[in-house]
């Protein structure tokens, strides 16, 4: 895509995109498990703007998904120009991207409807599938900057699931090892880069939920599983008795988080999320709580088949290319990001980029 092609148009738009894969089993939630309705609102504001300033937030795609319908997106960018970005491949990336003149202050602010339900797969009942598209779920098997599936990656993952002899033994095998040998390190910036081939090679197996979920993601795929990280945001706190898991007021600014799915043959996309299990462990009051604690085991039990649908979905991508940038591409894209004359603005320096991000429940009336 020309940087010329891409801004267009201000106003709202609705996107109307399918997730590839995302076609419900009879394994999968009840069509009787409700929706729950979300706006959320994204203002972003670059404060050392230089020449032109791009920004790009990024936003759930309205999709034909077991768990997520998007309802509609708008945004403002006075004194400047933005439209919808909609990738319609694998990947499923979309962002609200605009570009700002200099001497405009460049502020763009980005509303989102979307409707999520809890999302479970019965895996003791494989359900009735789709012909298996051999190059979408190809697509999930490649490797990536940060998801490398040869040298130590490889071999670890034939350490961990050689021996089993199903999709779902390897899948589980893998599940099991990293909330039995990874920690949640509250240091790391952001919810971590994800370079699991560092965290391979150095033995430093802590991080968050970006470097945890990625090297579950990297270790399925070396063992032939296709996997895909889910990048997203909590909305609402957790109805399932979990502080830790979900923000505790509107403000969301910092409640981005990125979960994993693996396919399964019989079942499809099958929800995990170790990164959780490690966070409820840290985090969950008192804190430090060991896995054999019984909060701690009900999550980790909970978290290989099912997600509590209190966080929307972005996008699956890798590598991402921002439209119009003149910087490479991201590893992913979970926060809103910009760029100036001087090139990219670090997404979580609060002294140049100033975002906020809020939610609410739209209840519908009696």
């Amino acid at each position: 895509m020309h940087r010329r092609d891409f801004i267009r148009s201000a106003g709202m738009v609705t996107a109307s995109l399918a997730w590839p894969g995302s076609r419900p089993s009879l394994a999968e939630t009840s069509p009787s498990t409700p929706w729950r309705t979300f706006e959320t609102v994204t203002r972003a504001e670059v404060l050392d703007p230089s020449g032109l300033t791009r920004v790009w937030v990024p936003v759930p795609l309205a999709a034909d998904a077991p768990y997520q319908r998007t309802i509609g997106t708008t945004f403002k960018a006075e004194g400047g120009m933005a439209t919808l970005f909609a990738d319609k491949g694998l990947d499923s990336v979309a962002m609200v991207a605009a570009q700002f003149p200099a001497g405009v202050r460049p502020v763009l602010t980005v509303t989102s409807r979307v409707s999520t339900r809890d999302y479970a797969v019965n895996l003791r009942s494989p359900g009735r599938r789709p012909k298996r598209d051999h190059v979408a779920l190809g697509h999930f098997l490649r490797p990536t900057k940060l998801l490398p599936i040869d040298g130590v990656v490889r071999d670890k993952a034939r350490v961990i699931a050689g021996r089993a002899r199903t999709d779902e033994a390897k899948a589980r095998a893998i599940y099991e090892w990293i909330v039995e040998n990874t920690f949640r390190d509250p240091k790391v910036r952001g919810c971590g880069r994800g370079d699991i081939r560092s965290m391979l090679e150095t033995g430093d197996l802590g991080g968050k939920c970006a470097d945890l979920n990625s090297l579950y993601v990297g270790l399925a795929r070396a063992s032939g599983l296709p996997a895909r990280d889910v990048y997203g945001i909590r909305t609402a706190k957790s109805e399932l008795g979990y502080k830790s898991l979900g923000p505790a007021t509107p403000t969301i600014t910092k409640a981005q988080h990125c979960r994993a799915e693996v396919y399964l043959s019989g079942f499809g996309w099958v929800p995990v999320d170790p990164a959780d299990v490690r966070k409820v462990a840290l985090e969950e009051p008192p804190g430090n709580r060991p896995l054999d604690d019984e909060m701690v085991k009900s999550a980790r039990a909970r978290l290989f088949g099912s997600w509590e649908m209190n966080w929307v979905a972005y996008n699956f991508g890798q590598d991402v290319s921002l439209p119009g940038a003149d910087s490479g591409p991201l590893e992913f894209l979970m926060y809103p990001q910009a760029e100036t004359a001087r090139g990219r603005v670090d997404s979580l320096d609060p002294d140049g980029f100033k975002y906020e991000i809020t939610s609410r429940e739209i209840v519908a009336p009696a």
